[in-house]
C-alpha cells in the first residue's frame, strides 16, 4: 500500500526528531538505538519508493509538460518548469533519501561505539587477555 504524501511528510518530522538526538557511552542506550535506526533504514526505504511514486505520478500528470510539448517549449526549460510544478513531491523524495542515508551513518558509529566497548572491556578484564 502507498502511502499518502502528507503522512510521509508527517513520519519524516518523527524520523528527523529521533535522528537530532545525541546518543550517550551506555552500551545497551547504543545497542537499543541501533535497533531503532535499522528498523528507520527499513522503514525510509519503502517510504522513499512511495515519495518517488507520488514524483513520478506528478510528472507524468504534470499539465505544464504537455503544455511544453505544444508549446515547443526547449527541454532545459520544460525540465525546470516540470521541477517547479512537482516541487513538494521533489522535497519530500529527497528528504526521506536524506533520512535514510543519516540512519545508515548513524548506525555505522553505532557499531564503531559497540566495537570500542568491547575492546575496552577486553582491555580492563586482566583474565581474558591471556
Amino acid at each position: 500500500m502507498i502511502q499518502e504524501l502528507h503522512a510521509i511528510k508527517a513520519e519524516c518530522e518523527s524520523i528527523q526528531s529521533f535522528l537530532e538526538i545525541t546518543v550517550g557511552d551506555n552500551i545497551e542506550e547504543i545497542a537499543e538505538r541501533g535497533n531503532d535506526l535499522a528498523v528507520y533504514i527499513a522503514r525510509t526505504g519503502k517510504m522513499l519508493a512511495d515519495s518517488k511514486y507520488h514524483r513520478n505520478k506528478a510528472l507524468s500528470t504534470s499539465i505544464v509538460r504537455e503544455m511544453g510539448k505544444q508549446a515547443n517549449i526547449p527541454p532545459s526549460v520544460l525540465s525546470k518548469l516540470v521541477d517547479a510544478a512537482t516541487f513538494d513531491e521533489n522535497y519530500v523524495a529527497d528528504w526521506v533519501e536524506r533520512l535514510n542515508r543519516t540512519a545508515t551513518h548513524q548506525l555505522d558509529w553505532m557499531r564503531t561505539l559497540t566495537s570500542k566497548a568491547k575492546e575496552e572491556m577486553r582491555l580492563s578484564n586482566p583474565i581474558s587477555q591471556r
